[in-house]
């Protein structure tokens, strides 16, 4: 068997442009994501991170530019290898995503039941070592009604990687959950990185959180990169909308009271 060589980034994005109509969400995006990595991606709401989390996972086709994940260059690329390439990503989304009607394992085996031909004992095997990994294997006969908000998170994670993917996505793991269990969110995050090699991706605006994580961070602002680097670069920033992001400052907007009730009342400006 050939050896696949080491990439040094898993993700690499040059010059990425997405247009929904008139509307310009991402604006030349360029962005470097290392390998066996977390990369936190923060912004605040409509700086366009999701808009970039559905273009890397290739369900958003971009107006231009391109983005090479584990050496393959997504934009073109086939069909059927961009299903191979996702068979090498987890996505854990905000809302858990589980089905209602199947219990924690049913849920946790589904991909392997439809990706793989593994024999019973080999799924179920793989299933309880994932269980356990996220602390869930004592509910695995549980339904999604029956789990906490934390659980349910958790839930999605094993799921999440119960193909031992090479890339890890989070969309807003913390969201809705307390301190106390997003902080234990962000530790297994931790040890994911640490004990499975994954290169692991988050989409959050949850600053604690950011700077307990991240190996390195990205903010996005109005569809552009504003600034990349480690958290003790980005805490040192001298670029003001970072710093604003960071003190949580309100934006200034200076409104034209007469180009606003023109638009009020429908007319052209």
């Amino acid at each position: 068997m050939t050896e696949i060589p080491a990439v040094e980034n898993a993700i690499t994005i040059r010059d990425l442009v997405v247009d929904y109509g008139t509307r310009r969400i991402l604006d030349g995006i360029n962005l470097d994501i290392p390998a066996g990595q977390i990369m936190v991606i923060m912004g605040g709401s409509g700086a366009g991170k999701s808009t970039l989390l559905r273009c890397i996972l290739g369900l958003k086709k971009p107006t231009s530019g391109s983005i090479n994940i584990l050496g393959t260059e997504v934009n073109g690329v086939r069909a059927r290898d961009m299903h191979a390439l996702r068979k090498q990503m987890g996505v854990a989304f905000q809302g858990g995503a589980l089905f209602s009607s199947m219990s924690v394992a049913e849920n946790i085996q589904l991909p392997l039941r439809e990706h793989t031909r593994l024999d019973e004992t080999t799924i179920e095997i793989m299933t309880r070592i994932k269980l356990d990994m996220v602390n869930m294997l004592p509910h695995e006969h549980l339904m999604p009604a029956e789990l906490s908000g934390g659980m349910t998170k958790r839930t999605a994670l094993a799921r999440a990687i119960i193909m031992d993917p090479k890339l890890l996505f989070f969309d807003e793991p913390s969201s809705g959950l307390d301190p106390s269990t997003s902080a234990e969110l962000d530790e297994l995050i931790i040890m994911l990185k640490n004990s499975m090699r994954m290169t692991i991706i988050v989409i959050t605006h949850e600053l604690d959180s950011v700077f307990k994580i991240a190996d390195h961070i990205a903010v996005i602002g109005e569809g552009r990169i504003l600034e990349t680097g480690t958290p003790e670069q980005i805490r040192a920033s001298t670029n003001l909308e970072v710093q604003d992001l960071l003190h949580r400052k309100a934006r200034e907007t200076v409104v034209d009271a007469d180009a606003h009730l023109r638009r009020l009342v429908g007319e052209e400006e």
